[in-house]
Order: structure tokens, then sequence, then C-alpha cells
């Protein structure tokens, strides 16, 4: 492309278009955050993505581009066995505690297109990553194309078919050795490999078995052990100290792979993380870490620097350059210095890859960095200028902050803290050290006393010319691009959903005119109505193939036309019995209680007359209303609109119920027993003699023999409370 990076030419909406590689990982990305989004029923910001551990930084600076286009804000990006390994330990309940020997497991990765391996040290709740080493060039797909280059020479010979001129051919030749090559991980025998129609309406046939794969592939397999070496040399270790081999991805399925790493180890390999989904699990993992919606146990992860990092910078008065590697090979990261630097102006320092041959990335550049702002102190000594330099979660090398140390006299009083700073003359540039200029000598004469000196950090700009940064304008552009493309593909995929709403409406009218629907529809119309559903379904896939959507909405709202009444009389039918019967089942249930009423019920005896004469009339109108249209309904026939419609049925019942429900379940008043009130001339009942031939409220007892007190009129029965 113009900026000198790679782009891919498409064609889009009938247009050619140019795209950066980041806008397609954009377009990858809103795909993945579009799944997660419906998956989770809410919106998707915050993620962890993983990247290839061989990554440059220019490499990881065009992942976090891509997902700012997509307006993903990505929280870390994840080195792809690091993800494995913190997959593997968090569940890890029998590691060693952090004070013994970690357990040491090396992780093996081969994916469709690059080959990956780590050694990592466990302890209780951490994990470090001791090393990594990688083929970015030996995956799944070279050993598809060993097959592709075999068939090809096979059917030239064979057939006369050149497939490589052809390129439809041959990505269907690519897709069917794929799939010969994941049989064969399953079976050794002879598979046969038949694809028809090839080209020029040609069926081909092939076949081959694991032996004659693994032949073709020897030179493949040897590769394998490169890494392995390189690794094991990196770290030190031996393969007794490796406790177990985990091998996740694809292409480890190839039981040849998985021999070969096995007998580098001298050990059998274990598969005990899913081969497909270990990376996408240790990210998820990481997510929930980072996230404070989720309880996680505490696990901490230490990364590896893949490549080391050096700094150069020119001397102030020297032609000569300084050099100083900052990050050596598998330093732990994120990781922060903090470098001093003596200077009485501006400087500019570059960082790059110390080891160009190792990086599989063609500049070994990362970027330049001013340090701006920077003068010489008042006395005209150089500044003390400290500049911090890390790798940081992301993995990517930057010139975090930089400051430059003033020496300011302040007043005897003033009680800051007072410090001398001063180089040495023979000071490294990269290296700092204090000396005490407060020291007294004492064989001298006292001297003038002299100002105290108060040390201030004074905060410098740092720009930074990175080798592969999109510019903010150019990222802008890739945003609002991406934005009308979501735009376009959610009008697209509204007109795609008209479109099969016309095809589905076709289909479901056409299968039940000729069923359910039958009797619904006079023959005239039902005849009127296939013509019509077959027309709609020619233009579908001739000149309806490609239209608006408004086209199909309007030829949905055609069909639907006719389709609507057919459809509605068949519902009505099936609904109209139900709840007319349950209308009746209400009458029924009403008019009983008000016979119930009439003949003196004496549950019903509280309900007042004319509360009764409602509920008899609400039952008289409805049930007569019901009759009517019963009558009416029997006499027209099924292709007829019904006389009434089961929603204007199920509002009477309502009306019904409204009415008569309230009336018919009002509770009986309750009849309060009468209480006892003491008279003023009542017994006083600490006198027993008062009590004598009375009863215990104090009045007259009844005589002995039954009969009454002559001012009684008898005896009074009472329930009391």
């Amino acid at each position: 492309m113009k900026n000198g990076g790679v782009g891919i030419k498409v064609m889009y909406m009938d247009e050619e278009h140019l795209f950066s590689v980041e806008q397609i990982t954009a377009m990858l990305l809103t795909k993945l955050k579009e799944t997660a989004e419906n998956n989770l029923k809410k919106p998707v910001t915050d993620c962890v993505i993983s990247v290839p551990s061989f990554f440059t930084d220019a490499e990881r600076r065009s992942v976090l581009d891509a997902a700012q286009i997509v307006g993903l804000n990505c929280l870390r990006l994840m080195n792809d066995m690091t993800a494995v390994a913190l997959n593997y330990g968090i569940y890890k309940q029998d590691l060693p505690n952090a004070d013994e020997k970690p357990r040491v497991v090396v992780f093996v990765d081969m994916g469709h297109s690059s080959f990956q391996v780590s050694a990592c040290a466990f302890n209780k709740g951490k994990l470090k990553v001791l090393g990594t080493a990688f083929d970015p060039f030996l995956g799944g797909k070279n050993f598809d194309e060993k097959l592709v280059e075999h068939f090809c020479a096979e059917f030239k010979t064979k057939y006369k078919l050149d497939a490589k001129s052809k390129i439809r051919a041959l990505l269907r030749l690519h897709q069917e050795c794929e799939k010969l090559k994941k049989l064969m991980s399953s079976n050794s025998t002879d598979l046969p490999l038949s694809i028809e129609c090839f080209m020029s309406d040609r069926d081909v046939s092939g076949k081959m078995n694991r032996s004659q794969f693994e032949e073709l592939c020897a030179e493949l397999l040897q590769k394998i052990e490169v890494p392995l070496h390189s690794l094991m040399e990196q770290t030190q270790l031996k393969a007794e100290d490796v406790s177990a081999i985990e091998i996740v991805g694809g292409a480890t399925r190839i039981p040849a792979v998985k021999e070969r790493i096995a007998r580098f180890f001298g050990k059998d390999v274990s598969t005990t993380l899913n081969a497909d989904e270990a990376v996408a699990r240790g990210c998820a993992l990481q997510c929930a870490i980072l996230s404070p919606a989720f309880k996680v146990r505490e696990f901490s992860v230490t990364d590896a620097v893949p490549f080391p990092i050096s700094l150069v910078w020119n001397h102030d008065s020297e032609e000569t350059e300084g050099v100083h590697e900052v990050f050596s090979r598998n330093h732990a990261a994120p990781f922060s210095k903090v470098l001093t630097f003596l200077r009485r102006g501006p400087f500019e320092l570059e960082a790059f890859y110390s080891d160009p041959q190792g990086v599989p990335y063609p500049e070994a550049k990362i970027g330049r960095f001013v340090v701006q702002n920077v003068s010489a102190q008042k006395d005209g000594e150089k500044s003390r200028v400290k500049v911090k330099v890390r790798v940081n979660t992301h993995g990517i090398f930057t010139i975090s902050t930089a400051s430059m140390v003033e020496k300011v006299p302040t007043e005897e009083d003033d009680g800051s803290s007072v410090e001398a700073d001063m180089e040495g003359p023979n000071q490294k540039a990269a290296e700092s050290s204090d000396v005490d200029a407060n020291e007294k000598k004492v064989d001298q004469p006292p001297e003038a006393k002299k100002p105290k000196i108060k040390v201030v950090n004074v905060e410098l700009p740092v720009e930074a010319n990175l080798v592969w940064q999109l510019g903010r304008d150019l990222l802008n552009m890739y945003i609002e691009t991406e934005g009308k493309m979501i735009m376009q593909d959610k009008l697209e995929k509204e007109r795609n959903d008209a479109k099969n709403a016309v095809e589905e409406c076709v289909y479901e009218f056409r299968d039940k005119l000729c069923g359910p629907y039958e009797k619904f529809i006079c023959e005239q119309e039902h005849e009127k109505f296939l013509r019509l559903l077959t027309e709609t379904e020619d233009w579908l896939y001739e000149e309806g193939e490609d239209q608006a959507k408004q086209a199909y909405i309007d030829k949905l709202e055609e069909l639907m036309k006719m389709g609507t009444p057919v459809k509605v009389r068949f519902q009505e039918a099936e609904e109209r019995p139900k709840v007319l019967e349950e209308l009746g089942q209400r009458l029924q249930h009403y008019a009983k209680i008000a016979a119930d009423f009439r003949s003196k019920d004496e549950k019903y005896n509280h309900i007042d007359e004319s509360e009764m004469k409602k509920v008899e009339k609400s039952v008289n109108e409805v049930m007569e209303w019901m009759n009517n249209v019963m009558n009416a309904q029997a006499k027209r026939s099924l292709d007829q609109d019904p006389v009434v419609r089961t929603q204007e049925i199920r509002a009477k019942v309502k009306e019904l119920n409204n009415v008569c429900e309230p009336v018919v379940t009002q509770p009986k008043p309750k009849i309060e027993s009468p209480k006892l009130e003491r008279t003023p001339n009542g017994p006083n009942l600490d006198k027993k003699e008062d009590l004598e031939g009375k009863d215990n409220f104090g009045a007259e007892a009844p005589h002995q023999n039954g009969e009454c007190h002559p001012n009684e009129k008898g005896p009074v029965n009472m329930d009391l409370d």
C-alpha cells in the first residue's frame, strides 16, 4: 500500500476496494464481537486478545489498532502460550508451595500456520514463563500443501489436468486434502480422495495412507525438533527437569508430530487440555481475573520478552554512539527500568531488536524516541535525565516517562529536605551515582555558608516515532469506514431477512393450501392464490435475486393480502369452539347461582335482591348474544369470514365476569356476640355472701326444682366469648 503496509484487494459492494491488514483484522473482531453479544444478550467492550508469542511490537500495535477500529478496549494482549499455561495452572490444586522447587511444564502448540513452544514454572498461585521458541512458518497448512502438491502432480499425469491453472479447483483440492489428513490421523489403511466435476466436468480420484504421508512430510517433521532444542538451550533445562509435556493445536493430532515431540523428551505427551480452545479459555480466565465482576482464585502471571531489546544514543560531545541492552531474551514482563543520562539539551534514543536474525519480521528497528525540553543546569553543568523504559502488559516496548533533575537553591529555614545530587566525572550514561557535596574539610578555614540545594524532578515530553503505527487521521478514517460497513451489514441483513420472509411465506402457504387451509378458501381464490405464489417464487430466483429491501416488503404485503384472511379463518375455526365453551360454562355457573338465590339458598341469602337482578340481567343478555352469534355462524361456510372473532368472545367473558363475580363472591356479614357489661349495682366479688343464691354474674339463680324466679321469664342461654 502507499504507506508501505500490506493490503488486501477485494470486491465489496460491486466495487474494488483495498483494505489494510488492520481493517481485515477489525472485520474479524467485529464478527467475534457480534457472536459474543448475541450469546451474552448485552454489549461487549472490554476484552483480552491473544497473539503468537513471536509477534513483534509493530504487529502487536497493529492488533491494538484493529481492536480500536471496532470499538473494543483490549485490556491485555496475551501470548498464546501464556494463555495456555494459565488455562492449565489455575485449576491445579497440587502445585508446589511458593518456597518449594517449581513444577516445570512444557507447552507445545502446532496450529494451522505456526509452531510455538514454551517452558513454564508453576507454584501455588503463580506461573512464570521461563522461555519461548517458535517456527512461525510450520503448521498444519504446510502438511496440507504437501498433499496438494502430490495430487496436483498425480492428476497431471493421470488425467492431464493442471489443477494450479484454476483457483476454484485448487481450493477444492486444498479442502479435500485437509479432510484426508484428518482421516489419516485415525486410520493407517489406504484412504480414497475423490472429487466430482473437478475440472472440465471430469471426476478425479486418488489414494493415500499414513506411511506414504509421513514420507512426503519427512522434511517438515525434522523441523519440529529445532524450536524444542532452542527452548531447552535458552532455559538450561534437561529432559528430566520437565514434569509434563502438554500439547495443543489441531496439527498436534497428526501421529507423527506427536511421536516426534514424545521422542525428543523421552516421555509420553499429555493431552489434558482442549486442543482447539485452550488459548481462548486462557484469555477468558485472564478476562475474569481483570474483571471486578468475577471472584477468581489469585493467580499471578509473569510473561517473558521473546526478543532482546537494545537502546542506542549519541553522546553530547562525541560522535560515538552508546549502546545498552535494556531487556535480554526471556526477561520477565511486564517490567520497567530507569536509565539516567547526562545531557545539556534534547536527545534521541533508538530502540531495536538486538538479534535481527532471530526476529520473524523484516524490520529490526522498534522506534525513535526524542526526549524534549532538556536544558543545562543554571551553573552550566549537564542535567541528569531519568528515562523510564518499559515492556508493558501487551508485550510492547515503550519509553513511558522522562524527567530532568533540577537543583534549586533554597532559604536556610525552608524546612525542605536538602539533597545535592552530582554526577561523577567518569559516570556512564546508563548509570547514576550520588556524591555528598556537603562534606567538610578538617584543616581548612571555615568557608562562607553555601545555600542549601533542593532537588526537583521536572517531567519532560517524549516524542515517539514508531516503525509501524497508524496515524491518528488514518485510524479515524478506518474507524469511520468500519462503522459504515457495520451499518451496511445491518441493512444487508435486514434485506436478506425480508427476502427470506417472502420465500418462507411462499412455501408455507403453498404447503398449507393443499392441507389445513384448503377448506377455508373458495376454489376460485384458491387457484388465484396458487398462481400468485408460483409467480412470486419465479420472481425470487430471477429478477428478485438481488432487490432492495422495500421490493421484498411489497411482495410480502401482496401475498399477505390474500393469505392473511385464509389464515385467520383457519385460526378462528380452531379457537372459536373452545372460547364459546368457556363462555357457556360461565353462563351456566352464574345462572345456577341466580336460581339458588331464588330458591332461598342460605349461601346467598345475604345478597341484596337488586344486586342479584343485575346478575340475572347480564346472564340473559350474554346468553341471547351467544345464541344469536352461534346461529349466524352455523349458516356461514368455512371459506367465509367468521361472524364473530374469538377476541370479541373473550371480551364478553371478561364483561360477564366483571358484572357477576363481585356480586356472587361477596362475603357474608359477621354477627358479633353480645358482650356483658358490669353494672354499678353488680356483685361485690370480695364478699362471699353477695354471691349466695346468685349465678356467676350476680343474677338470681333459678330455684333448685327448676322453676323460674318470679321476676324472670326463664333461664337465659348465652354463647360467651
